[in-house]
């Protein structure tokens, strides 16, 4: 378990304003938990899964929201940031560092951050829909392909 003390932020109110779904609140407090100094996490999916008995589609979901709402960042497989605001810190001053050194596009003071987060939100759910859409005209013509293959001349 961390054993951090400080943090640049108390971010409860913005968080609770967010309306996550329940799995990423509870991923988000699982892995600042588990963070080291900084906000860094090695930990895969599947043993996040576990610590929260949770599915594997619904952790991915869950860090989903998470990377939307630009309060943890996937690293690389298995390795993951927590957003400067929201890390732990050994000392205030590590704390205030991060906070200056981090871009202005993944600070959680701005006043559009909520609004900004619900944007993300509704882009990609009208970009899952499209690719569903795709989808479903592929298989459509896929399927009137092959009905045209097996249809032949009868003499």
């Amino acid at each position: 378990m961390s054993t951090l003390k400080w943090s640049a932020t108390n971010a409860d109110g913005l968080l609770a304003d967010l309306d996550l779904p329940p799995a990423a609140y509870r991923a988000l407090l699982k892995l600042r938990a588990r963070s080291e100094a900084g906000g860094r996490i090695a930990m895969d999916q599947g043993t996040l899964g576990e610590l929260l008995g949770l599915s594997r589609p619904s952790v991915n979901a869950a860090l989903r929201e998470l990377e939307l709402a630009k309060l943890v960042k996937k690293v690389r497989n298995g390795v993951y940031q927590i957003n400067p605001m929201l890390a732990g810190y050994n000392s205030p001053e590590d704390a205030l560092d991060a906070v200056k050194a981090m871009p202005k596009a993944d600070r959680l003071d701005s006043k559009t951050y909520v609004k900004d987060y619900h944007r993300a939100v509704a882009a990609y759910q009208d970009q899952l829909a499209e690719q569903r859409k795709k989808r479903a005209a592929a298989a459509k013509k896929a399927a009137a392909a092959k009905r045209r293959g097996s249809l032949h001349a009868v003499s």
